[in-house]
């Protein structure tokens, strides 16, 4: 009774109108057809347009739930509070070993085994445990990477040495740059995007294990200079980028000790310094691409993506050249404009609440974007992970695809009937549509803190709310583009 004292509901013409408009979002969205990779779009129990209308509904009647029952601000405190439970000291030591011993497997493996991507453990870890499962994985168990981060181990175990060493006379770490935020991060992740995506031959094992010392080295100069915690908090791409999904976990790793947390409350605590708003844009992005390249648009008979290689040909580019500068051009726009879409919302929450200008509200609101993020990974790469992720279990008995047989399961397949194709399309679009109505609470709590009048803060999220139905149909667009 107190709230509906001091904070005025909004205007039911302005819940109307928001409506509406979002309505007509919908009736311009694309047609969606079949599932990301599975092309049965005549196996779906229920026309396909159907999805993409009941994911509209969904997050209006989210957005309308929200608006009427959640008066006042409550994650950020529930992300302080929970049970706290102590870790043993052992773990840290066993996940450090774990990951570096990982690391160094999957290096050789590149290096020295078989050079059929099939047949090495280096593509199928990196690609498909590495950068799909560890999202996952964090999402659900919390910040697991710190854990085993094999860089962040070593560079922990040479500051040991060289304390013991030198008896404590180790130069100081130099002042991380505060303008530079997260920006190192979100070039890193754009730059494994990039290798995924666009470069040729990125499946070649000796490739991705150079690539990985590459990236080992850089991180481990990172640390020397600025300080092995600084630098991981905030440069490290992979740290960063799997520690933005490990805060919408019901738990939290902190010094020695595992709290219970209200799922999604850890968002809240993100920083909103420089790039955090960037790195989830390049997230978004680039898994966006992912699915853009495989639609008739990109790759169809004179589709985007060839046309764009012929004009870097007409520059003097080779073939190969030509492809990669397509698929770079491809990338980066794709970033660009879900980077756009998002500072157009931004831009009208600023007009409708009087702030100074939406630049200044990206960092309170970036972290809308977490399970957004993580909404797009396992919508486009959970077929993916639910059957190459299964080729683990033959690659680490035979590493090197050199016929050995270490732990006796070699001779494992792959079984591609453990889901169906209608079960796969179930969870991609339960994916994004959960993913974005998770988004608007968070941006729905946070509206809250910053104007004390509810109406205002109410609508300040019609913008976010056309922003949330816009990347759900892009999304689901998306996961259609094989089937068109």
């Amino acid at each position: 009774m107190l709230w509906l004292q001091t904070r005025p509901r909004p205007h039911g013409r302005d819940v109307v109108q928001t409506l509406a408009a979002t309505l007509i979002a919908l009736l311009l969205a694309p047609p969606v057809a079949g599932a990301h990779g599975i092309a049965q779009r005549s196996d779906l129990p229920i026309p396909a347009w159907l999805f993409a209308w009941g994911a509209g509904v969904v997050l209006i009647a989210s957005f309308a739930g929200l608006a009427a029952l959640w008066p006042s601000p409550r994650l950020a405190a529930a992300a302080r509070g929970g049970r706290s439970l102590r870790v043993p000291r052992a773990a840290d030591t066993v996940g450090a070993v774990a990951g570096v011993a990982a690391f160094v497997l999957v290096v050789y493996a590149g290096l020295s085994g078989n050079q059929s991507p099939t047949a090495n453990l280096a593509p199928t870890a990196i690609f498909v445990i590495f950068w799909v499962g560890i999202p996952v994985a964090s999402a659900i168990g919390g910040d697991l990477f710190a854990l085993i981060s094999p860089w962040r181990a070593i560079g922990r175990a040479a500051n040991w040495a060289a304390t013991s060493i030198g008896r404590g006379a180790v130069p100081q770490p130099l002042a991380y740059p505060q303008w530079l935020g997260r920006f190192p991060a979100a070039a890193g992740i754009l730059a494994f995007a990039w290798v995924e995506l666009v470069l040729v031959g990125r499946d070649d094992p000796s490739t991705l294990a150079i690539l990985a010392l590459a990236y080992a080295g850089t991180m481990l100069v990172g640390m020397s200079v600025f300080g092995i915690e600084t630098w991981t908090r905030n440069a490290d791409p992979f740290a960063v980028y799997f520690g933005l999904f490990a805060r919408l976990s019901p738990l939290a790793w902190d010094a020695g000790h595992v709290r219970v947390r209200a799922p999604l409350s850890g968002a809240t605590t993100l920083d909103p310094g420089p790039g955090a708003m960037a790195l989830l844009c390049v997230a978004i992005g680039s898994t966006s691409f992912d699915g853009f390249t495989q639609g008739a648009v990109w790759v169809g008979q004179n589709g985007l993506g060839e046309r764009l290689a012929r004009v870097m040909g007409h520059l003097g580019l080779g073939p190969t050249r030509a492809s990669e500068a397509a698929g770079t051009i491809g990338l980066i726009a794709m970033v660009l404009a879900i980077t756009a879409v998002v500072h157009t919302g931004l831009w009208g929450v600023a007009r409708v609440t009087s702030a100074p200008d939406g630049r200044s509200l990206g960092g309170r609101f970036a972290h809308s974007l977490i399970p957004i993020a993580l909404a797009y990974v396992v919508a486009h790469y959970f077929s993916l992970l639910i059957f190459q992720g299964q080729a683990v279990g033959y690659l680490i008995s035979d590493p090197l695809g050199t016929g050995e047989d270490l732990f006796g399961s070699a001779a494992w397949a792959i079984d591609y009937n453990v889901i169906s194709a209608n079960g796969i399309w179930y969870v991609q679009v339960g994916a994004l549509v959960t993913g974005h109505v998770a988004g608007l609470v968070l941006a729905h709590d946070r509206a809250l803190e910053l104007w004390d009048d509810a109406r205002i803060a109410v609508r300040s999220q019609y913008w976010l709310l056309l922003v949330m139905v816009a990347l759900t149909s892009l999304g689901l667009w998306l996961l259609s583009a094989p089937a068109q």
